[in-house]
């Protein structure tokens, strides 16, 4: 399939410098483009993966993607779509974060497949060198003030006598087209793309290059994603979620996109994995057909977690997910991998000096799973117990250190909701 059909048809098109001239180029010649992330954090975010997704679906189809982190322009800030400064972040900073997020870049594409192997730059190895006057001769010439005035979020912001705009944040949009032009120049791109937010940074880059060595290139952007309830995607109550385990883990990663909503999930199976149309259609019909079962959400979940984290993390997670949530689960084979990653999803304490046999009702007690002896007896008289899998139906019953999950653990589940661990030390 012709590349450019492959993104509207999965939905990562919104606007296009020259629609139909693009597909035509696409048709007949490998196309090398660029996605641009600035290194705001040592972290991307899923609300950053539509480009990077629509970059690895152009390499898989046989065109060469640039992924370009933003040393330069990150010690600035973009923007485009902020009603405020942002602060201004050290050139440590910005190289420490490009070091983390390199690591997530090669997730999504390969670095190493030849004439179209993905490359990895750094606008900071060129912007550096170029000097204030230089900006102002050679390149400020070219860009009206009077047309960036009127985008919309500048305007804004000069309206705000609060708020307005730095010069340093006006001159964001020269950093961004010098880069475009760079890469034309030096890497034959001839393709930007970015969020809906970057249409006028697209539009001033194609046109500088335009009128500067007549090239011809193109800008193209995806959707801003919202749910079907309106809310911009990638956030949760705790904030964004992160591709990084060590601010959103893998776990918690897996777990937000169980919870997609029906109405999103199918758009979401475009946009975040690599699974061919034909295989989405087929699961949305199994799905659609018993919706309580949420096989697009597990399929979607795995096949994400599966891209960022590994697939036998992935695995791990669900393994973990199903002894949270199915009481008849077999806890047998459970690896310490599974325990550990579920000392970070539940309540969880550890016992020193317990004797065995323990009574279950102790046991109860002392993990927090219930308040004191007295709500444990209540507990298993209600019939809503079970430790390890296994129901406790008798006030006196004891436990022996072999029922033990891998000589330690203890998981104990009170009712449909209360789910607590014990490790013995």
């Amino acid at each position: 399939m012709n590349a450019f059909e492959v993104l509207k048809g999965r939905g990562y098109f919104e606007w296009c410098t020259n629609e139909e001239r693009l597909a035509q180029v696409m048709n007949e010649e490998m196309v090398t483009a660029y996605v641009g992330f600035d290194p705001t954090a040592d972290s991307l975010h899923v609300g950053h993966l539509i480009p990077l997704m629509a970059l690895g679906w152009l390499q898989r189809l046989g065109h060469r993607p640039i992924a370009l982190a933003g040393g330069g322009t990150g010690l600035i800030g973009d923007p485009s779509g902020k009603s405020k400064e942002r602060n201004l972040i050290t050139l440590e900073a910005v190289q420490h974060n490009i070091e983390g997020v390199k690591v997530q870049l090669r997730k999504f594409l390969n670095f190493d497949c030849g004439k179209n192997s993905a490359l990895l730059l750094n606008n900071y190895d060129w912007l550096s060198k170029i000097t204030f006057l230089e900006v102002l001769h050679d390149i400020g010439k070219f860009f009206s003030v009077n047309n960036l005035i009127a985008r919309e979020y500048i305007r804004s912001r000069l309206e705000d006598p609060e708020k307005g705009i730095s010069y340093t944040e006006f001159s964001y949009v020269l950093l961004q087209a010098m880069d475009f032009k760079y890469l034309n120049e030096n890497y034959g791109c001839r393709l930007q793309m970015g969020g809906n937010d970057q249409q006028g940074n697209l539009l001033a880059g194609s046109d500088y290059i335009r009128r500067t060595s007549g090239a011809e290139v193109f800008g193209l952007t995806q959707p801003l994603l919202l749910t079907s309830s309106g809310t911009k995607f990638g956030k949760t109550e705790a904030g964004a979620v992160w591709l990084d385990p060590e601010k959103t883990s893998p776990y918690k990663f897996y777990q937000f996109w169980v919870n997609t909503d029906d109405r999103d999930v199918e758009k979401l199976l475009k946009l975040y994995t690599f699974l061919p149309l034909e295989e989405i259609a087929a699961i949305m019909t199994e799905h659609n057909a018993a919706p309580e079962k949420r096989v697009a959400q597990k399929k979607l979940a795995l096949e994400v977690t599966a891209t960022v984290h590994g697939l036998d993390t992935a695995k791990s997670v669900i393994t973990a997910s199903e002894i949270l949530f199915n009481p008849k689960i077999d806890f047998t084979g459970v690896s310490d991998e599974i325990c550990n990653m579920l000392k970070q999803e539940v309540p969880y304490k550890k016992l020193e000096g317990v004797e065995f046999p323990a009574s279950a009702v102790n046991l109860l007690a002392l993990s927090d799973a219930c308040e004191s002896n007295g709500e444990a007896k209540r507990a298993i008289r209600q019939g809503g117990v079970s430790i390890n899998g296994t129901k406790i139906s008798d006030e006196k019953a004891a436990l022996e250190r072999d029922s033990l999950v891998n000589d330690k653990y203890l998981f104990l589940r009170v009712g449909r909701k209360k789910f607590n661990m014990a490790e013995f030390v």
